[in-house]
């Protein structure tokens, strides 16, 4: 009988083992299952997101400190970074804007997007130091290239406090055409009430460093003095819609 008894014991913990090893099994069946699909779901999650947001809708890594309310008059923005170089953007805090600086591309006929892949490639050409936080092309897009927290290569010793705006122009005159001229007044409008700034602390490159650029706008003051009121009038409408919300 006490024969009988030891075998059975044994033979009860061997099928309590077993049970075990049974159940561990499963729950790691059941935690892979979980993983696979955790693993989906996320990937389903960042699926929909790029079908059904738009960058328009998305917060852009290049104004990802923008409020809700600062979007107010903002024109539609092609954000383009280009990569972190040291030869057209150094990555180097913006500490305090203090102007916006308007440019030319000095290349007829070329587009934003042109002009901002010739920045893009200085970091593998290494030919010159330049860059500009945006550039407004001939149909009125504008392609941001620079994070307006950083500082770019366009504008010598007021890189450090301005923010740069290229325009492209269709011919050597360097008048920018009707759709680039509203976008520029535009933009450099709603930049200046994100910023706090007024017409007056818009400047040309040629008042920095006295270059030829833009050039229309240095040949021909009265162009530049409605350009300049024209962002007046542009300052009000953006506060108009701000003051609406």
């Amino acid at each position: 009988m006490g024969n009988q008894r030891s075998r059975n014991s044994r033979g009860g913990r061997g099928y309590s083992n077993s049970r075990r090893r049974r159940q561990e099994q499963l729950v790691k069946r059941a935690l892979v299952i979980l993983c696979i699909s955790m693993i989906c779901i996320t990937g389903l999650i960042f699926l929909c997101k790029k079908l059904f947001f738009s960058k328009d809708q998305e917060v852009t890594p290049a104004e990802e400190a923008m409020s809700g309310d600062e979007w107010i008059g903002a024109p539609a923005l092609d954000v383009e970074l280009i990569d972190v170089n040291e030869y057209s953007r150094p990555g180097t805090a913006l500490e305090k804007i203090n102007g916006i600086v308007i440019h030319y591309t000095a290349n007829p006929g070329s587009s934003a997007i042109a002009n901002r892949d010739y920045f893009e490639g200085l970091k593998d050409a290494h030919t010159t130091k330049a860059s500009s936080h945006f550039i407004v092309g001939l149909d009125g897009e504008i392609v941001q290239c620079i994070p307006s927290t950083e500082i770019a290569y366009a504008s010598n010793e007021r890189n450090s406090d301005t923010l740069s705006i290229e325009c492209c122009h269709p011919d050597d005159s360097g008048k920018f055409n009707d759709t680039t001229y509203a976008s520029v007044v535009s933009l450099t409008s709603w930049l200046c009430v994100r910023f706090g700034l007024t017409s007056q602390d818009v400047i040309r490159h040629y008042d920095v460093t006295g270059k030829l650029c833009p050039k229309y706008f240095v040949e021909n003051e009265e162009a530049w003095t409605q350009f300049k009121s024209d962002v007046d009038a542009g300052i009000a409408q953006v506060q108009e819609l701000r003051n609406q919300q």
